[in-house]
């Protein structure tokens, strides 16, 4: 028995919605890291681009699990210049300008790191509030909260 390999020809890639309000931040991102890179499917190939395409609308509503994540989780990077480390918290992030950074660094640190994780990473589109542009792509909803009850918080 030979072991399938998909060919560029052979990817079909659909368009998925996902409603983060009320969902746990990590459990999502795992969802979505694994429908963009395409472990779903029964044709996966592991050097190919053969995941769906990814939106994620309400990001700006997501929950963090735990007691205080929300005010001590901090994101970091660095200026360039010595001692130029720089933090935010999530709280911060999520109140700001653009909200749906938590999400897309949540998604993009679970996928492979180089030049596949890169192309993978370009077929996922966040949005803070509930509209998108994707609405000619009619992309089915991926019911994330449906799928576990721990997925989605109740406050």
């Amino acid at each position: 028995m030979k072991t399938y390999n998909a060919k560029p020809a052979d990817i079909e890639k659909k368009w998925f919605l996902v409603d983060a309000e009320g969902l746990v931040l990590g459990r999502m991102a795992s969802i979505v890291a694994m429908r963009l890179r395409g472990k779903h499917k029964p044709s996966f190939t592991p050097h190919m681009d053969c995941g769906d395409n990814v939106v994620i609308v309400n990001a700006e509503k997501v929950h963090l699990t735990g007691n205080s994540k929300r005010a001590d989780k901090r994101y970091y990077w660095h200026t360039g210049y010595p001692g130029g480390i720089k933090n935010r918290t999530a709280e911060q992030i999520l109140t700001g300008a653009h909200p749906e950074r938590v999400v897309e660094k949540a998604v993009e640190r679970m996928l492979p790191k180089g030049v596949l994780g890169r192309q993978i990473y370009r077929n996922l589109r966040v949005y803070a509030g509930p509209e998108h542009p994707h609405t000619a792509q009619s992309p089915e909803p991926l019911d994330i909260a449906a799928m576990n009850p721990k997925n989605s918080r109740r406050t």
